[in-house]
């Protein structure tokens, strides 16, 4: 039988040394109709192994690189270590908010797992049952990445750390970024709300001192328009001054 395994440009990387094909240890004979292939870069690759004198095969690809052997294709599925991961977290989170800090990275085949980490000590999945993190109120989602506090606590400032790992290779750890948990400034608002208020008074103060002194009265005096009147001419006789017709403004 025949065992082919095919891969891309990100793959290829790995191929750069040796591949094994490698069966489950028994009585049977493992073979491949071309020890040597080469493609350009960015070309796909095919890579085929056979064997016979086994019933019932695991079938696994590895690449040997020195003293180091990782595994590459099992499954018919190719294998890619983590990348080191991405992270997004806020420098500073109010207490008693809701804050939300991510990880992910593109890279890890099958997909990565992710673990984080409080000023390097690992988070646990049910923070109430650890006294380091027993004042946190936490969900910890290790397919997504996803940290989510609920509500944000002080004891939740730290360095944030996280890391992604996927049984393939060497788990990969993010950098570390700090957040800070801050109180809620009652006195920025409360001022803010009186500065409003009074800018609010000094207006309407304003119209009623405007009202009060006629400013507004004059003001539609002025600008009134004036009555004119007009008289239709009177019959008169000959001879006789004749006014087509007035005007009286």
């Amino acid at each position: 039988m025949d065992s082919k395994a095919k891969v891309g440009r990100k793959e290829l990387l790995l191929f750069a040394s040796v591949l094994l094909c490698l069966l489950a240890p028994g009585r049977g004979a493992v073979y491949t109709s071309n020890s040597e292939v080469k493609v350009p870069e960015d070309k796909p690759a095919k890579l085929s192994c056979s064997y016979s004198g086994f019933s019932s095969p695991r079938v696994e690809w590895k690449f040997a690189q020195g003293d180091i052997t990782s595994l590459v294709c099992y499954n018919n599925k190719i294998t890619v270590p983590p990348s080191k991961p991405t992270v997004n977290i806020p420098s500073s989170a109010t207490i008693g908010s809701r804050a939300v800090l991510t990880c992910s990275e593109p890279d890890g085949s099958p997909p990565s797992e992710y673990l984080w980490y409080r000023d390097g000590a690992l988070m646990p999945l049910e923070p109430k049952r650890n006294r380091a993190f027993s004042n946190s109120s936490y969900s910890l989602n290790p397919t997504t990445g996803e940290l989510v506090f609920d509500p944000v606590s002080a004891s939740d400032t730290g360095e944030y750390s996280c890391q992604a790992q996927n049984g393939f290779g060497s788990p990969v750890m993010s950098a570390a970024v700090r957040m800070e948990a801050v109180e809620l400034n009652v006195g920025g608002i409360v001022a803010a709300v009186l500065v409003t208020l009074l800018l609010l008074g000094l207006l309407v103060f304003g119209i009623w001192f405007a009202y009060s002194r006629g400013y507004f009265d004059r003001k539609k005096k002025g600008t009134e328009s004036k009555k004119v009147i007009y008289s239709q001419p009177t019959a008169r006789s000959e001879g006789e001054f004749r006014q087509t017709s007035s005007f009286l403004v």
